[in-house]
């Protein structure tokens, strides 16, 4: 039984091993255990080869985020166009990028939501938006929504932000902001720099307030 455990916990170890790691891995068997090395000295007598070096494929690293301060105005002629097309104010969108994504156009949460305006994949879906990480594609897309939830809460606009969090079938359903401490948070954060927008015309300021 005890050799049966030690090769489980071997090969989930095997498994946390780096991904280019190039080492061959030696064992031993003394009292009825199993050890493991990857670098067998002179005078480890009794080491036997396991398993023979290979170089793995490096993985792929993610892109990094934008973290340059010059994203809070790149987007600036999208969000007017989405702003004026919709009719909502345009410190309004760029409140919910800044609370959604930070202007990250390669954001994806946890939850799969994705983008400058964390659409999930259905409000993607019915705000007919085909590529959700072209950042034209999500702002309208979002804007969109935005302007369906307004429609649907007589412009109020807690209930409007509230939507965008938590889906307008929770507003509907609990009456008003849902008691979630995610959308209370939400709405008074979307709020806070939507106020920061109006009061300066330089967006890069107004993201970057403490």
């Amino acid at each position: 039984m005890r050799r049966n455990h030690g090769w489980v916990v071997v090969a989930l170890g095997f498994g946390l091993l780096p991904a280019l790691s190039s080492a061959d891995i030696y064992y031993t068997e003394t009292d009825d255990r199993l050890s493991f090395t990857d670098a067998p000295r002179g005078d480890d007598a009794g080491y036997h080869l396991y398993m023979r070096s290979r170089v793995a494929k490096r993985r792929p690293s993610p892109s990094s985020s934008d973290a340059s301060a010059e994203r809070f105005t790149r987007y600036g002629d999208v969000i007017r166009e989405a702003a004026s097309l919709y009719q909502i104010p345009e410190e309004l969108v760029r409140a919910v990028i800044k609370v959604e994504s930070d202007y990250d156009p390669r954001a994806v949460s946890r939850m799969g939501a994705q983008g400058l305006m964390q659409l999930m994949p259905e409000t993607a879906q019915r705000m007919q938006v085909r590529d959700v990480l072209d950042p034209r594609e999500n702002i309208l897309g979002g804007v969109r929504y935005l302007r369906v939830l307004a429609n649907m809460f007589n412009g109020d606009l807690e209930l409007t932000i509230a939507g965008y969090n938590a889906g307008e079938h929770a507003v509907v359903r609990h009456g008003g902001i849902p008691p979630y401490d995610e959308t209370e948070d939400y709405v008074v954060k979307v709020l806070t720099y939507y106020r920061r927008y109006r009061e300066s015309r330089d967006p890069v300021a107004a993201s970057t307030a403490q």
